[in-house]
């Protein structure tokens, strides 16, 4: 079968079927595999990849930007579960023509992002590429045993909720691929698709609180809300007019012609957390929360106020 049927999460779901995982891990599946450890910790694990030409182009983006990127959009996984992160293994491919300056300069945006959650690296791996530059990045973390959020445990009546604004990283990359001069809010945009921030004790706040289910929104929430629904077996009314934006994305839309509602919602790489709550939980909140709809009976989600009416987010085949 050709893969752009298969899609991605088919792809997954058909490696899964070949390995059994041991009573009580958590394998394939959620963004993190789980394993329960004898003290009382869960350890938490997370593997991604960067591809030039598909998840960055090397003529724009600066090494110090790349390096960043790779550390955080990794340890914000270990986010999406609730968990600290405690370290990290980078190993990539790089072509000829890249000199030791171009790797300090990875290794500085690495090693910045990678301190503000105190991850260290650990190890890892190099190697030469024929063409092009490919990363990849494993990080590790804990949390209590059975205080992870996964994302099938989303029940009829909470709150759908995310940490922030929605849409930036969608906005900066049709500022990079259009090719549109870049003023003080294209720049923001620019910076918010580059150096993500992963929220780590957000994540930490919210797990305390009694999240449902979690997850970082890395291919937008038109396609990762229906992964907690599909989890957990629920479906979800969704109010578009609720979803925060950013001023200088509206700002941008208005100058450009964009639809913030599509780049919100289907643009993805954002690295806000996304996750379903109790409303009681979110009277005083002790973390950013907005809340953007509910859970319902059901398994698909209904877009509120929306202009199209259908979100399906990032498609990688």
């Amino acid at each position: 079968m050709d893969l752009k049927q298969l899609g991605e999460f088919g792809l997954i779901r058909r490696i899964s079927r070949e390995f059994s995982v041991p009573a009580g891990v958590t394998g394939i599946g959620d963004d993190c595999a789980v394993l329960p450890q004898q003290d009382g910790l869960s350890t938490l694990v997370t593997t991604d990849m960067l591809v030039e030409g598909t998840h960055f182009l090397s003529s724009d983006i600066s090494p110090y930007r790349l390096g960043w990127k790779s550390a955080a959009v990794n340890i914000s996984d270990i986010a999406a579960m609730g968990g600290a992160p405690r370290g990290s293994f980078l190993a990539f491919a790089l072509p000829k023509g890249l000199d030791s300056t171009w790797t300090d300069e990875f290794v500085r945006g690495y090693k910045e992002a990678s301190l503000l959650s105190g991850t260290p690296l650990l190890g890892g791996d190099t190697t030469a590429s024929p063409d092009r530059i490919s990363i990849c990045v494993t990080v590790i973390g804990d949390c209590p045993s059975g205080r992870e959020v996964r994302r099938s445990g989303a029940r009829t009546g909470d709150l759908v909720c995310v940490t922030g604004a929605l849409g930036d990283s969608a906005g900066g990359l049709r500022v990079i691929l259009d090719g549109i001069p870049r003023s003080a809010d294209e720049e923001a945009l620019v910076d918010r698709h580059y150096r993500p921030v992963p929220k780590v004790a957000e994540g930490q706040a919210i797990a305390k609180a009694g999240a449902s289910a979690m997850m970082d929104i890395s291919d937008g929430i038109g396609s990762d809300l229906q992964h907690i629904l599909d989890a957990s077996g629920v479906g979800a009314e969704i109010d578009c007019k609720a979803i925060p934006t950013s001023a200088q994305l509206r700002r941008c839309a208005g100058r450009h012609g964009w639809d913030t509602e599509a780049l919100a919602i289907d643009g993805g790489e954002d690295y806000e957390l996304l996750f379903t709550i109790d409303p009681a939980a979110v009277d005083s909140p002790a973390f950013p929360c907005h809340v953007i709809g509910r859970i319902v009976d059901g398994d698909s989600v209904t877009w509120l106020h929306s202009a199209s009416g259908r979100h399906q987010g990032y498609k990688h085949f």
